[in-house]
């Protein structure tokens, strides 16, 4: 599913009177108050759904895969999800 298919679920889920716009604001409201939630907080917990949280890589040495010199990667941080038990039964 891609973003497009998700505003279209939520427009079907909202019922019929809701415009596809309204429906592509409540879909990036949600994306942009978790994003903040991460920023500030560091995680965001939605129960029966899962946590997105900060996750830190450490740096470590990787290898050009065109001239296979090694390089340095620097520590970086990412985002990582880890769904809930019951988002892991339905599946």
């Amino acid at each position: 599913m891609n973003k497009g298919e998700l505003i279209d679920a939520v427009q079907k889920a909202l019922g019929g009177d809701t415009s596809k716009k309204a429906a592509e604001e409540a879909v990036k409201a949600v994306l942009d108050s978790i994003a903040k939630g991460i920023k500030k907080s560091g995680n965001v917990q939605l129960i029966g759904f899962g946590t997105f949280e900060v996750r830190k890589r450490a740096a470590r040495t990787g290898r050009n895969p065109k001239t296979g010199a090694s390089i340095k990667i620097a520590a970086s941080k990412t985002v990582g999800f880890k769904p809930s038990s019951a988002l892991k039964g339905s599946l």
